[in-house]
């Protein structure tokens, strides 16, 4: 489903399909044009979980950390999205079907920051 919006994004409209930045183009409000797309694209992410939830029930998730922990993690996250241009779904999905060099760079790079914090959480710290 998500290469499926991603691919309809670029063709209809030619937009890349990177979540960080419509996020954040829909809440700058300098031009109205880029506006109305980005709040059904996001909405659309929504409504499709919610239907999912109301088709199929809840998905059995379990937070694998809790409040300051995941509030941390979201900022870095956060920080990671502007330092690296874009997130996973821009660079991993969209940037490497694309044959981004770019994106491909920073996916590779996403995914070997993640392997390294996680066995660092679970096997050295905790």
């Amino acid at each position: 489903m998500i290469g499926l919006a991603s691919v309809l994004l670029l063709l209809l409209i030619g937009r890349i399909a990177g979540i960080a930045g419509i996020v954040g183009g829909a809440f700058i409000f300098t031009t109205t044009e880029n506006v109305p797309w980005r709040v059904a694209f996001i909405a659309g992410l929504i409504l499709g979980a919610v239907a999912y939830r109301l088709l199929w029930g809840p998905l059995p998730i379990q937070l694998q950390a809790q409040g300051v922990i995941l509030v941390i993690a979201g900022i870095l996250v956060g920080i990671g999205t502007r330092v690296g241009s874009g997130c996973t779904s821009g660079h991993g999905v969209c940037g490497v079907a694309r044959r981004s060099k770019r994106s491909l760079t920073a996916t590779l790079t996403f995914m070997a920051v993640a392997m390294v914090t996680v066995y660092l959480i679970r096997h050295v710290i905790v």
